[in-house]
Order: C-alpha cells, then sequence, then structure tokens
C-alpha cells in the first residue's frame, strides 16, 4: 500500500485528490451504461464522483471507516442526491450493508489518501511533526506509536520485513526496540529520524524517504490491512452480478499478489507458478480482463507522482462460486 515520498507544500484544506487510474476504471466499469456500482473506499470521493457523473442512470454505494470521509461525502451527497449512499464502515463489513448478487461494478482503491497524509493528527506523514498514530479509522484499535513501544519483536519484525519488505529491517528493529520509553517512537518526524539513521540515512538521489518502507509496514500492520483484504476480496466478488467487474487498484507487491492470485482463482488458472492443483478441481467463475497489471500513464504519474506505484487488476464474473 506504498503511496510514494511526496513533497506538500499547501495547506490540508487546500489538498487536492486525484484519483488514480481513474480513465482506466471507467473504462472497465462502464458507469455510462447506468447500474449499481460500489466503492469501496471513498477516499477524497473522486472516483466515486467520477462513476455517479458518468450516468443519470448510475448509483452508487460508498464506504470508508476514516470519519472525515463522511464529511466529505456530503459534497456527493448533495451534487447526486438519492443516487448515492455512503456507509461509515470499513470495507471489509460490506457484507453488512450488501447482498449477493447486488452491483454490476465494484472498485477497490487501496491507497490512502492525500487528505489523510496531510491532516497532521493523522499522522500517517513524517514530513508533519505530529503523534505517530496512522490508524485508518482512529476510533479504534492502538496507535503506532502505542504499537512501537508495546509490540514484540516478533510482530515488529513482519511489521518491518514483510510489510515495509525493507532490507536493512533487522537494524531497524534493535533500534526501535532501543528506543523504547525514550518518547522517540511518540512523535512522525523523531521516529522517522531513528529510522533513517537506523538504514544508513538519505543517501544522494535516492527517491524516496529511507522511512517510507518502515512507516508502510508499520500502518499496514496495525490496521489489518493484508487480512482485511484478504477478507474482503470474496465478498466484493459474491456482491457482483453475473457480467459484473471487480476493478482493484493496489500500491503494495504484497497487496497486488494476494489481489492476482484471488482472481485467478475464480478464473480458473493456477494461483502460482507452483500450484499443481488438477485441472478439473479448479472451476471457472470469472474471466480476467488483463492479464497484465494495469499501471499509471508516463503523463499520469508526472501530473500525480503518487500515482507512480499504482497497479490495478479486473476481473469479470461469469457466476457465482462458492467461497
Amino acid at each position: 500500500m506504498y503511496c510514494g515520498a511526496v513533497e506538500f507544500v499547501c495547506a490540508p484544506s487546500m489538498v487536492k485528490h486525484v484519483p488514480v487510474l481513474l480513465e482506466e476504471s471507467l473504462g472497465f466499469l462502464k458507469p455510462e451504461n447506468g447500474g449499481r456500482f460500489a466503492d469501496l473506499t471513498y477516499g477524497g470521493g473522486g472516483h466515486s464522483d467520477a462513476i455517479l457523473g458518468a450516468s443519470e442512470e448510475a448509483e452508487l454505494v460508498s464506504f470508508d471507516c476514516d470519519p472525515d470521509a463522511l464529511v466529505r461525502s456530503e459534497k456527493t451527497s448533495s451534487q447526486f442526491g438519492d443516487r448515492f449512499t455512503f456507509h461509515d464502515l470499513s470495507f471489509q463489513k460490506m457484507d453488512e450493508v450488501s447482498s449477493p448478487e447486488d452491483f454490476d461494478g465494484v472498485l477497490m482503491d487501496l491507497g490512502i489518501s492525500s487528505f489523510q497524509l496531510m491532516e497532521p493528527l493523522k499522522g500517517f506523514s513524517f514530513r508533519l511533526d505530529a503523534p505517530i498514530d496512522m490508524r485508518l479509522d482512529p476510533r479504534e484499535g492502538q496507535s503506532a506509536a502505542e504499537f512501537l513501544e508495546t509490540a514484540s519483536r516478533e510482530s515488529l519484525v513482519r511489521a518491518v520485513r514483510e510489510y515495509g519488505e525493507e532490507r536493512r529491517w533487522s537494524r531497524v528493529v534493535n533500534a526501535i526496540l532501543d528506543a523504547r520509553g525514550t518518547g522517540v517512537l511518540q512523535r512522525t518526524m523523531s521516529a522517522a529520524e531513528l529510522v533513517s539513521n537506523a538504514v544508513g540515512g538519505l543517501r544522494i538521489r535516492q527517491r524516496i524517504h529511507p522511512a517510507t518502507k518502515t512507516f508502510q509496514g508499520i500502518r499496514i500492520a496495525i490496521n489489518g490491512e493484508m487480512e482485511a483484504l484478504a477478507v474482503t476480496l470474496p465478498k466484493a466478488f459474491r456482491s457482483l452480478k453475473p457480467g459484473g467487474v471487480l476493478a482493484v487498484i493496489s500500491f503494495h507487491s504484497l497487496e497486488d499478489r494476494m489481489v492476482k492470485r484471488f482472481m485467478r482463482k475464480m478464473a480458473g488458472r493456477p494461483v502460482h507458478r507452483w500450484d499443481r492443483s488438477v485441472l478439473d478441481d479448479r472451476k471457472v467463475c470469472a474471466e480476467m480482463l488483463n492479464t497484465k497489471i494495469i499501471i499509471p500513464s508516463k503523463e499520469e504519474v508526472e501530473a500525480n507522482p503518487r500515482s507512480r506505484s499504482a497497479r490495478m487488476r479486473v476481473l469479470k464474473k461469469i457466476e457465482q462460486p462458492n467461497l
């Protein structure tokens, strides 16, 4: 779920959220034909507004567990009226308010929004000094500061090495353990400096900040993002009508791998290169509309550097599986 290290020079109230792979998403979902859609990550509302704006016959149900997204959604609600419904819920709870074969298309954009990055009290960005929180829903769970101060070494290793994919994970974990109780792990900038020093500091022409991967891994760990994705993919697919499309935009290799394997399984293909399952045991419930990942164009990356890590995969449902 990597969003890159980007310099923002505007105040949070002036932040403009730019939806990633927007034209590509609309091209597969085809909201201009009307229908009922779900945007499982409202964020800044860019994808939601575009889907609703494509046709007066399009309806949309959107989800987001960030309390501030509820406030932002009022703009979409006022513009599109009862064609838009917002749920203040994590997408993994989508089945609480939706039914099987409910939607013509489902979109999942797994990146965090610019609004979340630019709100200091959310503690996502180490470029804004603030308490280090990182919770997608600040009403639940433990903050990143609490995690760093109390998590077991095993949990820290999983966050930094597996989720953050930091090659110097051992140095980072040791530095975190040594810093406990000093106050360094309580704020974004001091924690980022600790990690940066542990991995060797910022080098010339380095594209991303040395703390980016570690911060990414910590955020994934405290929000249970991989677990949530694993639970939600089958629910999202089940909610599609036959012929409906599931489009997933990811920013992290672990997420993309999970999405890829799920889609290959639904399409009756080998899940990975070591899959030796018998062909007769595979069930074809869907068609992969793109065998290779869809990435942003050069023009989009230049206009929106945050999009550079985006990867989209798309699946068209044929029939309901036994998930």
